[in-house]
């Protein structure tokens, strides 16, 4: 009889993967995270937990403030909410080609940003008042930041965040989408590094690159300025160069759409109606002065519904050290554009009450380790 049990068996099997419930099943979804994290900056990785995209690390970045100061972010905010399973990588410390001498040089010529990131001159007083660290030493950690605590972890020192990265899309091709909501050099190094890693990852999701909006930084005030400036490009610009040119799959844009969604005290209040640590941590020290940038990127890599209106263009970024576009993004039709440029997919609106949502849920009811 095993012959007949054996050939019923592989026929019970083969009827059963050819069964549209077997092959419809979703395909497991992963995601690194890179970012310039700051003291309240766990929403992007509450969002892809929450909706079942597994976390695999998270990568720091020189953007707002130094790497070093952003990893030890990363690290406290997992621990706020017992994720510290969740390992984080220190990427590059320095742009490929930027420093802070030479970005205030360009500004001497073609004007301040209102924002400058790490790059704005060294601020003792405002450091101990409890501000990331900028310029003058990128190792140094300004402990007064940390209003989320002081983390006791360690970042993962077994390899570095470019390799990381590059290993993670090889064990799980095509399912690893890349997040960056600050500078794109540790993306740029992986592209760099393995000219199979962009191929290899599921997309590409990027906060920045803005359009248009230089009208914006002059008719109204210096917040108003702020918020159209694009750090996350401009501190960076040959690094965001080779990232949008890289061959992803898929490249998603949140440039202006993430200036959609203001944050409000009523928003914050309706959060805090479920009491936690986070919701506690988003409550008291998010604020009402920026949109929810970096939130409406991550929940536009693990929900592109999210998106009502897109445009699909051919993009460039300027790298021009004597231009005053220097680290702006130029986009082009197909007929129009020069060679050598890939297209994206640029949101323009979002679903701003269902980002809201997700960001409640997130916080409300948040994933922790096992």
């Amino acid at each position: 009889m095993r012959p007949f049990q054996s050939l019923s068996s592989w026929l019970f099997l083969s009827a059963a993967l050819a069964s549209p419930l077997v092959r419809n099943q979703p395909e497991k979804r992963y995601a690194i995270l890179d970012n310039d994290w700051g003291a309240v900056g766990f929403l992007p990785f509450l969002i892809a937990l929450k909706n079942d995209v597994e976390v695999l690390g998270l990568v720091s970045d020189t953007a707002n403030s130094w790497q070093r100061q952003c990893a030890y972010h990363a690290l406290a905010n997992l621990e706020v909410g017992n994720l510290s399973c969740i390992p984080v990588y220190a990427g590059a410390t320095y742009p490929l080609i930027n420093t802070p001498e030479r970005f205030q040089a360009w500004e001497a010529i073609h004007g301040k940003l209102p924002w400058e990131g790490a790059f704005a001159l060294e601020n003792a007083t405002a450091e101990a008042l409890g501000k990331d660290p900028t310029s003058g030493d990128p190792n140094r950690i300004v402990q007064s930041a940390f209003i989320e605590g002081f983390p006791t972890t360690e970042v993962n020192r077994s390899t570095s965040a470019v390799n990381f990265m590059v290993e993670m899309v090889r064990k799980y091709p095509h399912q690893v989408s890349i997040y960056s909501a600050g500078a794109l050099t540790n993306v740029a190094l992986a592209v760099r590094t393995d000219p199979e890693f962009a191929s290899l990852a599921k997309e590409l999701v990027i906060m920045g690159g803005y359009l248009d909006v230089n009208m914006l930084q002059v008719t109204g005030d210096h917040q108003q300025a702020n918020i159209n400036f694009d750090i996350n490009l401009m501190i960076d610009p040959e690094a965001a160069k080779i990232a949008l040119n890289a061959d992803f799959p898929d490249i998603i844009i949140a440039g202006n759409v993430a200036n959609q969604v203001q944050s409000t005290q009523e928003f914050l209040d309706e959060v805090y109606t479920v009491k936690n640590d986070y919701t506690e941590l988003f409550h008291d020290h998010y604020g009402t002065e920026f949109p929810f940038w970096d939130e409406t990127a991550a929940a536009l890599m693990v929900d592109r519904s999210l998106a009502t209106n897109t445009t699909t263009a051919y993009i460039d970024v300027d790298i021009s050290y004597g231009s005053p576009s220097y680290g702006n993004i130029h986009v082009y039709q197909d007929r129009l554009k020069p060679p050598g440029l890939r297209n994206v997919t640029y949101v323009n609106h979002i679903d701003g009450e269902k980002l809201k949502d997700m960001m409640k849920q997130a916080m409300w009811e948040p994933p922790t380790c096992p």
